[in-house]
């Protein structure tokens, strides 16, 4: 059970590192980080509870609009709503760059739980695979989502809620195609693997950004400080 769980949190713990210590602004580590991380675990139940009564129901007529399109929607739903009513304004969320960690923070707590599920049910011989596609893919969701909720964050008010919209709006289309890769192509590399490439660079690609976007803040903020430091 202890290698189990090891195996099941390695992955979200490497990523979140990395991320992390991109942040060359960040102190030591908030509490809010770690409350986003139980935040995202604790989503993982009510998630699970509503796609089972909606299947139980025969909500949906076919398999694609219940796995694909549904669970898309409804995982990045209950990620997006904990980021706006328990981080969004939290005096902790600094700069640009936090919405990253916060999002990437949710993401993996619900990534975490879902593993830790799943290697129960189907063995550690699974682990490799899960690291590199659900597990990343959620981070990776997560980081998009709070590359969005740091521009709303930090934005002039006219624009805040349009970002806030794009934060829910990137993750479900991202999460939809990455569903939909697995759900078209039997074959891995002709499907997910190939998306997952794009999303990772999608995603650093927006880690990037956020870092620019909270040097840009930083500076603007302490106009006296040397930047080459």
């Amino acid at each position: 059970m202890i290698i189990l769980l090891t195996v099941a949190i390695a992955p979200s713990l490497a990523l979140f590192s990395y991320l992390y210590l991109r942040d060359q602004f960040a102190g030591e580590p908030s509490r809010l980080l770690f409350q986003s991380f139980l935040y995202g675990a604790a989503l993982t139940f009510p998630i699970l509870f509503v796609q089972y009564v909606f299947d139980a129901e025969g909500v949906f007529s076919n398999n694609f609009a219940q796995n694909i399109l549904f669970s898309s929607v409804v995982e990045e739903f209950f990620k997006w709503l904990v980021l706006l009513i328990a981080v969004y304004r939290h005096v902790d969320f600094e700069d640009p760059y936090d919405g990253i960690l916060y999002g990437a923070s949710v993401s993996l707590g619900f990534a975490t739980v879902e593993n830790i599920l799943y290697l129960l049910e189907f063995g550690l011989q699974t682990a490799f695979l899960r690291a590199f596609l659900p597990v990343s893919s959620h981070a990776l969701f997560g980081v998009v989502m709070g590359y969005y909720f740091g521009k709303a964050k930090f934005s002039n008010s006219s624009k805040r809620w349009r970002w806030i919209g794009w934060a829910i709006a990137s993750s479900v289309i991202l999460h939809f195609a990455y569903n939909s890769s697995l759900y078209l192509y039997d074959n891995i590399m002709y499907g997910a693997i190939p998306f997952m490439l794009f999303l990772w660079w999608f995603g650093l690609r927006k880690v990037k950004q956020a870092h620019q976007l909270s040097l840009t803040h930083y500076h603007d903020h302490n106009p006296l400080v040397d930047s080459s430091e």
